[in-house]
């Protein structure tokens, strides 16, 4: 389990920059359905890009840590499942978005469970077996 840890952490993080790159580069249009917002909506996407590249380098940063530190990936995934709470009372409010708005909540409610119940694996791991880390297994 603390290799699957590490592993979608990673992931997650290396999602999540190239996500916001991808918004910072394309503005409203990254975002599928959206159309032409104008200029404020677009100033507002990209720097929200931005953020959220700076959420996948804390992403890779928890990553890398020995062991993954179980309270970052709480916090992390936290976050992660406030935005798709956040799709959920937008769908309330406005209704039916596109249908990868729908997916993208899918994946954002679902995947903080997830992480919640795997957040400890690689500390509990090493509180078990020091020595096996020491031996680089």
């Amino acid at each position: 389990m603390a290799r699957t840890l590490r592993v979608l952490t990673q992931l997650m993080g290396w999602a999540s920059v190239a996500i916001g790159l991808f918004h910072v580069a394309l503005g409203n249009a990254a975002i599928p359905g959206a159309g032409s917002a104008g200029a404020t909506v677009d100033s507002w996407g990209r720097f929200m890009g931005a953020s959220f590249v700076g959420y996948g380098l804390a992403w890779l940063w928890a990553a890398r840590q020995r062991p993954v530190p179980a309270q970052a990936v709480r916090w992390l995934a936290g976050v992660f499942l406030l935005g798709g709470v956040s799709r959920l009372l937008s769908l309330a409010v406005h209704g039916r978005p596109h249908w990868f708005q729908i997916v993208l909540a899918v994946i954002e409610l679902t995947l903080p469970p997830v992480f919640f119940w795997l957040a400890g694996a690689e500390e509990r791991a090493l509180s078990r077996a020091p020595e096996a880390v020491a031996a680089g297994r």
